[in-house]
């Protein structure tokens, strides 16, 4: 006896139907086997299948050998999720399930042994990929409904117990109303977490830089001394970036449903993410890796913030592997199976003391290291990945009137306001093309978008003699000044706006210590 259950495996964030093709046959002993790639968790679904349906007070086949197949076998099948399925076609097997009442299922689930149903990793692709495969009915743990109820045109269902399931595959579908949600009620949904803008005392120089990065997507260095605000300002940079549209909401949450990342009270990612991985992190963790490729944090990271504090404490080699992401918005991990790219466009932002003690350049406290420790500090640093960064900001010490006066900076909405308008003129400026921002203009566009007059030619051109910017480097100031263009609604390019863009660039002054 042979019966089909429609399932879904993951290949990094997409995902790939499965049938579970269950078979008993009764002159081959008591036997349970799996076949068709499957990982460890796979093979010891039988002893929770078994528990779940005898606690249930259901039979399960003991005469016979029941043999599991997961087609496709071409790839290797991970997790929990099949445990239901199977379980849904032993039952259909015993006679406790017209085998006919599956068939425009797709069903995804792990067991408990008392026979609830746990949630899993990946539902939003499940449920992207069912609709591309033609199904309508989807059965899934109910705590990862929500998550998936945002993809219209299919008919999402909970499954909370064995029970309920056979009930609702046996014709009770008329009494379990699928799961709906309010796209729209979604993406109003926004918590900075307090942080605003308008508590930062002093710092203006630096929350102006802050506000160029947003406007155009750039990637950001602050380099000062301890305790001069520089952390205190990133974890505020979420409460100026621009909100995201729908698609990009989806991408981002689908990402984290891979990881499983997403919370039971917060299933659909609506705020920017901003990640901030402790600098002992692995090159794997950081781009994603394994013998069964993940999504690292510059994926987790997709249309929000990779935070980097204490940039100069990371591995040489864990910082070399962002240049992939950085410039193409993608990480490709091969492995001996195959190759799975993740999506990894996020905007950078790093922050570093400026040598070892981390006072070189202070106004309060005397620099004790020598130039030639200053030198290799910084070097830690390629110029390859510097290149790639296209704002190097000082940030010195609060003054002390400055932190005993009122705070005078402007509220984050104000600063958001001004982002958003920006990001709308940008938007206009690529139609029909995937570019959202300045920052990830190619060089055909910067030689469309950013022409320059007579004058800004020549200030540019005696900035690159005199400071010794890389072509990269002219290019990214080229970008960075579009940017403050725009934040004034300029449709030129003009002298004020390339000196500042010019000054953004700390790094390539003040790298040789004195």
């Amino acid at each position: 006896m042979l019966l089909k259950v429609h399932s879904a495996s993951l290949l990094g964030i997409e995902a790939q139907l499965i049938d579970v093709e269950v078979d008993l046959s009764l002159r081959r002993g008591r036997k349970y086997h799996v076949v068709g790639l499957p990982d460890t968790a796979v093979r010891e679904s039988g002893e929770r299948v078994r528990a779940a349906i005898q606690n249930c007070g259901f039979e399960f086949p003991n005469l016979g050998c029941i043999t599991v197949n997961l087609a496709p076998a071409a790839f290797k099948k991970e997790g929990s999720c099949y445990d239901l399925p199977i379980a849904v076609a032993l039952l259909g097997l015993s006679g406790a399930l017209p085998p006919e009442r599956v068939r425009d299922w797709l069903i995804l689930g792990e067991l408990s042994l008392d026979g609830r149903v746990r949630p899993i990793r990946g539902a939003l692709p499940v449920a992207r990929h069912a609709l591309k495969g033609k199904f309508r009915k989807l059965l899934l743990p109910i705590d990862n409904t929500q998550e998936a109820a945002v993809v219209e045109g299919l008919d999402i269902y909970a499954a909370t117990a064995l029970p309920q399931v056979l009930e609702l595959l046996n014709g009770g579908s008329d009494q379990f109303a699928p799961v709906r949600v309010n796209r729209r009620h979604l993406l109003g949904q926004s918590d900075t977490g307090g942080l605003d803008f308008a508590h930062v005392k002093g710092q203006q120089r630096a929350k102006r830089a802050l506000e160029v990065a947003c406007a155009g997507g750039h990637n950001l260095l602050m380099i000062g001394p301890p305790g001069a605000g520089k952390t205190m300002l990133a974890r505020r940079i979420s409460s100026i970036l621009p909100p995201m549209s729908f698609q990009e909401a989806l991408t981002t949450t689908t990402i984290h449903s891979v990881s499983g990342l997403l919370q039971t009270n917060q299933q659909f990612v609506v705020q920017r993410p901003f990640r901030a991985p402790h600098h002992t992190i692995s090159g794997a963790g950081l781009v994603g890796g394994s013998s069964h490729p993940r999504p690292g944090e510059v994926s987790l990271a997709h249309n929000g913030v990779l935070f980097l504090d204490e940039l100069s404490e990371f591995q040489r080699h864990v910082l070399e592997v962002l240049r992939q992401p950085l410039e193409e918005g993608q990480v490709t991990i091969s492995r001996a199976t195959g190759s799975l790219t993740f999506p990894s466009r996020f905007m950078l932002v790093a922050a570093m003391n400026p040598c070892p003690c981390g006072y070189w350049g202070s106004a309060v406290k005397e620099c004790v290291c020598t130039p030639a420790q200053i030198q290799r500090y910084l070097s830690r640093i390629s110029g390859p990945l510097l290149d790639r960064i296209d704002l190097h900001l000082d940030v010195p010490e609060v003054q002390y009137k400055e932190l005993t006066g009122d705070p005078t900076g402007e509220a984050s909405r104000i600063i958001r306001q001004r982002i958003v308008q920006a990001r709308t003129i940008q938007s206009k400026r690529f139609p029909g093309i995937p570019i959202f921002c300045n920052a990830q203009m190619g060089s055909a566009e910067i030689g469309r978008h950013c022409p320059l007059e007579e004058e800004t030619k020549n200030l540019l051109g005696a900035a690159m003699v005199k400071l010794g910017f890389s072509a990269r480097a002219y290019y990214r100031i080229l970008k960075v000044a579009r940017t403050i263009a725009d934040l004034t609604s300029s449709p030129q390019i003009r002298s004020s706006h390339l000196a500042e863009a010019i000054q953004y660039r700390s790094l390539d002054r003040n790298f040789e210590p004195t």
